[in-house]
């Protein structure tokens, strides 16, 4: 079969693929950034350091968050920001503290739901580990075991009351088989690791798919992987950096935020102090005063991405009838007037014409009136800084699923229109 698929669409597509694939937690997801960034030239800094004054582009790591900036075309203390906004965090398994148990000669890990897991799609899947582990020395350790490790196995169809499927109970139904022969499952990650077990003192640890991230469809217009809500925005956010034309008086920002799929309330989330106090640093070492600093906040705007969802060619009733969504179609403005979403009209504006200003097309998404809309890191990072933010996405099928999909030529019109927006005309 011949593809009609060619160019910088399919191109991006796969390069997102590898991305997800790189990336199977929120630390890892900041280590893969902060590698295309630092190849670069951004200069990691460390907030407990003092901060840079000569222009240059940095970045800033705090656990699984990062913030990247440039300020080689910035003219005066004052100059505003151009944010674009993400959350490095997907909905998934993680392993409990106390997590070992033995079922009838098995090996059972112990796990529990972090954020809106869509909890069937995570059983009988081929999951792997990842995470961070906390050690003795005061360091941490990123690791990863993207074999087959893990499964949650679903009950068979004849031990079902109605044979209709279980409703996974999140306390009784989703823990992991690992062995026939029972032992500490901390044990195999630390050797794996290469770090003595005795010394991990704490460690955050989750389940993953190990499937790799692909393109699909007849023609690869889809893409099809893990973590799409929200990864693709950071991969489009960062590439959108890397790309932005460099206008003078403007200082490009990319932010990417660790535990929004759980309110953001955390010393990295997006209701932290992480991106104030980074603006703020700026400012100061630029020569620049508190006074400065809130006049370039005023004159900021942030766009905050985040996934979208595409009509479900299977449940179109499940959304406005006027507010259709295509796969393929471009980025996706996102309304809400109760403020789920921070969007309003100047914002709108805003975005409208970094679209305009790519050639990319832009749809616009509200919720329907009669179901309960989500939220993202708009809302709460523009009332944590006073900036003008619109909330924007990629469109998507199947949002917190264990697996997701895309349309490939929507990672390189997303991209597109983020990068033109950290480039005002």
């Amino acid at each position: 079969m011949t593809s009609d698929v060619t160019g910088s669409g399919s191109d991006a597509a796969r390069d997102l693929c590898t991305f997800v694939d790189r990336s199977p937690t929120p630390f890892h997801v900041v280590e893969t950034v902060a590698a295309e960034l630092a190849a670069a030239g951004y200069v990691p800094v460390r907030e407990s350091a003092p901060w840079p004054t000569a222009p240059g582009r940095y970045l800033v790591v705090r656990g699984g968050s990062l913030v990247a900036w440039s300020t080689e075309t910035s003219t005066a203390a004052s100059d505003p920001f151009r944010v674009v906004g993400g959350h490095t965090d997907s909905p998934n398994l993680r392993v409990k503290q106390h997590h070992d148990r033995t079922v009838d000669g098995l090996g059972v890990l112990a796990l529990e739901p972090y954020g809106g897991a869509w909890l069937h799609s995570w059983l009988d899947r081929d999951l792997g580990v990842a995470g961070r582990l906390a050690l003795r020395d005061g360091s941490t350790r990123l690791v990863r075991l993207d074999e087959p490790v893990l499964r949650v196995p679903q009950l068979a169809i004849h031990l079902s009351d109605d044979r209709k499927g279980v409703h996974p109970d999140p306390q009784r139904h989703l823990d992991a088989i690992w062995s026939t022969r029972p032992g500490r499952f901390l044990d195999v990650v630390a050797d794996r690791a290469e770090v003595s077990p005795d010394d991990v003192l704490g460690f955050e640890l989750m389940a993953h798919d190990v499937a790799p991230a692909t393109l699909a469809g007849a023609w690869d217009e889809l893409v099809a992987a893990p973590r799409l809500d929200n990864q693709a925005t950071c991969f489009s956010g960062t590439r959108a950096l890397l790309s932005a034309r460099p206008v003078d008086g403007v200082r490009p920002v990319l932010a990417l935020f660790d535990h929004e799929e759980i309110g953001s309330t955390s010393e990295r989330g997006a209701q932290s102090d992480l991106l104030p106090t980074v603006l703020e640093r700026i400012v100061l070492t630029a020569g620049g005063s508190r006074d400065d600093y809130h006049r370039a906040v005023a004159a900021s705007v942030c766009a905050s991405g985040d996934m979208a969802h595409a009509t479900h060619p299977n449940h179109p009733e499940r959304h406005d009838p006027l507010h259709r969504i295509t796969i393929g179609g471009g980025p996706v403005l996102k309304v809400n007037v109760n403020l789920r979403y921070a969007t309003d009209a100047v914002g709108a504006a805003e975005f409208q014409r970094a679209c305009d200003l790519a050639s990319v097309p832009l749809q616009r998404y509200e919720h329907r009136a009669d179901l309960p809309c989500g939220s993202t890191i708009g809302p709460l990072s523009a009332a944590r800084t006073g900036m003008l933010t619109v909330d924007v996405g990629a469109p998507q099928l199947a949002m917190h699923s264990a697996r997701e999909t895309m349309g490939s030529a929507d990672v390189d019109l997303y991209t597109r229109a983020l990068s033109a927006f950290l480039s005002p005309a």
